[in-house]
């Protein structure tokens, strides 16, 4: 299975292309997670944030991968532990579908984004800047395949 995470933002700092990078080599073929990065709108002075949003969904939509099961990263989705991410994953996997994880820009994503996901998962009640969120889901990811897979790396 494949994972494409679609995600705003093409210039990320070295300690967010290294974070994202060490969790997403650690996973195997069986489960490949791929780094799709979405050109950013514009955000100068007087930016228009609704055409900014929309025009950043449209490059998002085009992205993701036919058959493919989507997810939105969404602050009012779902919260879910690393157990259940495990479930969810061990599901996934045994669908055979690839999935495709959306990630916004600073405002967030579009509201056709978020209607042609299948599920909203939220990381958190809290808000995270966007550069951070890559980091994190690749490690949980990782975390989540450790725990299919009988590996001493998650401890509960």
């Amino acid at each position: 299975m494949n994972i494409q995470l679609i995600a705003v933002g093409t210039r990320m700092p070295t300690w967010v292309r290294e974070g994202y990078g060490e969790y997403a080599k650690r996973l195997n073929r069986d489960c490949r997670l791929k780094l799709n990065e979405i050109s950013p709108g514009y955000r100068g002075k007087r930016p228009d944030i609704p055409r900014t949003l929309r025009e950043e969904g449209e490059r998002i939509l085009s992205a993701i991968p036919g058959n493919c099961r989507v997810l939105a990263l969404d602050v009012r989705g779902r919260s879910w532990s690393t157990g259940q991410l495990a479930k969810k994953m061990a599901g996934w996997l045994s669908d055979g579908r690839d999935t495709a994880l959306l990630v916004g820009g600073p405002d967030g994503l579009a509201d056709e984004c978020l209607k042609r996901a299948d599920e909203r998962w939220s990381l958190s009640p809290l808000t995270l800047p966007h550069p951070l969120v890559r980091v994190v889901l690749a490690e949980q990811l990782y975390r989540a395949w450790t725990i299919l897979n009988h590996h001493p790396y998650h401890r509960e």
